[in-house]
């Protein structure tokens, strides 16, 4: 199957060459590597065509004027672009462990969507990481804050893939950051629902749809691992109407959204721009 790589940014340039530079530091490649990019200055348009010029794979930067935080709809974006059968989605502030590409297409089954860890260092390290651009992080490095979590173990990953924070409302949550799934299946409940603005339970609400199209979640423990680069927290001004829409589509049982990734199958709009960088 062919991969692709989203990574989400918004105006950490810094943060996004390292994401960039683990993303081809990787045992097994993605076949494709797309920024989505929710409105950055041209800082991050030249931190993506520098990096393009030493990439292994081929490099979509997709670009959407900044009218306010918009993570749903340049996510649909990067998604109607990818060209991979496989999605892997992370943000642009991770950092991924070697093997993290290879352990998501292993893990990868039809009819289901994965959830897998981040893993989060303090502000030294993180100040450390990005200033020597060393994307091989060692879990005993001070710094590091949930160590276990850190730890690769294919061997356990079926005893916790179907059972491990699958019940109840548990059944909603996900990591943006560190997420897998089919184009497919995404494209089946129309991927984000662009209601969303503002941070915050987009994903959650994309879970709910997915579960109520019949796709199953699973969750990749002891693998995919992924390093979480400290930042401020975000503002959440529309989190109670985030909160009410997620509220509303658990209630309803909804599978599909109208306001999703479909509409962008079609040309772009004048305030998108893409530049593709071929290896």
């Amino acid at each position: 199957m062919k991969s692709s790589l989203i990574i989400s940014t918004y105006n950490r340039p810094d943060a996004l060459e390292v994401s960039l530079l683990s993303a081809i530091d990787q045992t097994v490649l993605p076949d494709e590597i797309i920024v989505a990019d929710d409105g950055s200055t041209a800082e991050t348009a030249a931190t993506v065509a520098a990096f393009a010029k030493q990439s292994k794979v081929p490099v979509k930067h997709i670009w959407q004027e900044d009218t306010g935080f918009r993570l749903s709809r340049i996510r649909n974006l990067a998604i109607a672009a990818a060209s991979g059968d496989y999605i892997i989605q992370i943000d642009g502030d991770i950092v991924l462990h070697p093997r993290f590409i290879e352990d998501h297409l292993k893990f990868a089954r039809p009819r289901t969507f994965v959830r897998a860890s981040r893993i989060y260092l303090n502000d030294e390290l993180t100040d450390t990481v990005i200033r020597t651009k060393k994307t091989r992080i060692n879990i005993f490095n001070k710094g590091v804050t949930n160590t276990l979590s850190a730890i690769r173990f294919p061997l356990i990953w079926p005893l916790f893939e179907t059972s491990y924070k699958n019940k109840g409302d548990e059944r909603w949550e996900i990591h943006g950051c560190n997420m897998a799934f089919w184009k497919e299946d995404i494209v089946s409940v129309n991927g984000y629902n662009e209601a969303f603005s503002g941070w915050g339970m987009e994903d959650k609400e994309l879970v709910v749809r997915l579960i109520n199209a019949g796709f199953e979640k699973r969750f990749l423990k002891a693998g995919g691992v992924a390093f979480h680069l400290i930042h401020p927290v975000n503002a959440k001004e529309r989190l109670q109407e985030n909160e009410r829409l997620l509220k509303e589509a658990i209630d309803a049982r909804t599978a599909w959204c109208e306001n999703g990734v479909s509409q962008h199958f079609e040309s772009p709009e004048s305030e998108t721009t893409q530049q593709d960088y071929q290896h």
